[in-house]
Formats: structure tokens, sequence, C-alpha cells
């Protein structure tokens, strides 16, 4: 990959064993069924929440981002370190089977440092730094290392529930072409050094118009909520944790360590 503001490429993986295709499975019971009821949630968790429930939310509602900014650069230094060594970032698709209809192999591509509550050990340990700074995010639920390589579309999708709200810290941003989402019916676009806070339970997508690579940091975190909505919106993240959804890209993950998936073929 060729990142606009640095001379080192990101690494690509080595050879592995298996296929991220190999193993399909059906889509987990909870996303089959729970897509229908998911509508009647969300109302319900936005009727409590104590944030607005616009698709961007101002940044100043949530001091913490402030910490983000200051350090982006260290950030960003870890995150091309760690991405540029073995074994780099596995694509999304081979991680988690759900994102493989909008997340082409190689295209789009995470280092994951936490998803739902599960640390992955082996990537904060050689980011210290932004470990440090995750860790001081209330109600931390997942955060990676968000990787879109050049002239990527990621097709328009939703979240799986208003329950959490997503954070993007830009890191590399080419200045080549247009990098920027759309989210409901408002497009947006990333600088580095600057947080973006969304609702991605709207309508979004995502293109890098670009010759080159954009990495953000992404973080999600719950919504703050007052009850009903807290409890219904802990009860699903609860269930989703112990998910096949979550499971399964836990399981993957390990064995991408292990050397056992070939991520990017």
């Amino acid at each position: 990959m060729d990142i606009a503001t640095s001379e080192a490429p990101i690494g690509q993986t080595g050879d592995s064993v298996l296929r991220a295709d190999s193993y399909p499975r059906p889509r987990p019971l909870l996303l089959r069924w729970g897509k229908h009821l998911r509508g009647t949630f969300d109302r319900l968790i936005a009727a409590s929440s104590l944030v607005p429930n616009t698709p961007v939310l101002d940044m100043r509602a949530f001091p913490w981002t402030a910490a983000l900014r200051a350090d982006w650069e260290a950030i960003r230094d870890e995150a091309i370190a760690a991405i540029g060594t073995q074994p780099g970032a596995p694509s999304l698709a081979a991680i988690s089977p759900d994102h493989r209809a909008i997340a082409p192999l190689g295209k789009w591509r995470s280092l994951f440092l936490c998803g739902y509550g599960y640390r992955v050990d082996e990537n904060l340990a050689r980011c210290p730094h932004t470990s440090r700074l995750i860790g001081q995010v209330p109600g931390l639920n997942s955060a990676m290392f968000s990787i879109l390589a050049p002239g990527t579309h990621i097709p328009a999708h939703r979240g799986v529930t208003k329950g959490l709200i997503t954070c993007h810290l830009g890191l590399v941003v080419p200045r080549d072409g247009d990098v920027r989402m759309r989210i409901g019916t408002r497009t947006v676009r990333w600088a580095e050094g600057e947080t973006l806070v969304f609702d991605d339970t709207y309508d979004h997508e995502v293109w890098n118009d670009s010759a080159h690579t954009r990495i953000v940091l992404l973080i999600q975190f719950r919504r703050p909520l007052r009850n009903p909505g807290r409890w219904i919106a802990d009860t699903l993240l609860g269930v989703l944790r112990r998910s096949a959804f979550v499971q399964e890209a836990r399981a993957n993950l390990c064995r991408w360590h292990r050397g056992e998936i070939a991520a990017d073929v």
C-alpha cells in the first residue's frame, strides 16, 4: 500500500495455509432475525439517549476526544509501525464473515486492538500509547486501525445497534483525491488529527477516490443513556458479545495471528 505521508509501504502478509473463504458459515441467528426488531430497539434506545440522535454528533459532547486529537501523531506513528510489521493487518472480510458483502478482500483492512470487550494483547503491546488513550474512553466497546486501500468504495450499510456511537480519528488522509463518507444525507471528509463522531445506524458509505491509503483510528463506545434504553442496549451488547458474529471473528483473528488464514488472497 502507498501511504501519502510516509515513504515506507505498509507491509503485506506472508504465505498462509487456509483461504479466508474456505469455511463459510450461515449468518448468526441474531443477525438474521434480530434485524426485524432492530428498528423497535433503536427507537427505544433513541428515546433514552442523553446525547442527540443526529447522524453526526458534536465532538465537544465527548471531552475524551481532545486527548486523541492532542496525541494524534503518536497514534499515527504507532499505527504505521504496527501495520508494517508482520503479520500486519488482515482484511476485515477474512476476520468477520458478516462484512464480506461490503468489504472486498485486501481493500478494507483492520488492525484490531479490542472488540466487544475482548482485548487483542499482541496488538495492544505494539501500540502502548494508543492503548493508554483508548483505555480512557468511557464505555469503550471496540477499537481498531481501519485501513482503506486506494480506489475502494464501501457500499451503503448500517451498524448493528444505536446503543453504540462511532468515533474516527484521522491518521493518514490522502490529499490527491476525494476521501469521503456519506452518513444519511450528509457527506463528511476526514482530516488528519481531527475526530469525527457519528451514529453508524444511519445508512452510510465510504469512498477512497485517491491513489493512496487512508487510515483512521476507529473507536466504538456505548451511547450515554438513561433507562430503559440503557438496559436494552446493555442486553443487546451482551448478546452480541456471546454471539457467533463476535466469537467467529475472535477465533479467526487468533487463526490469523497463528498464520493459519491467508487473509489477502
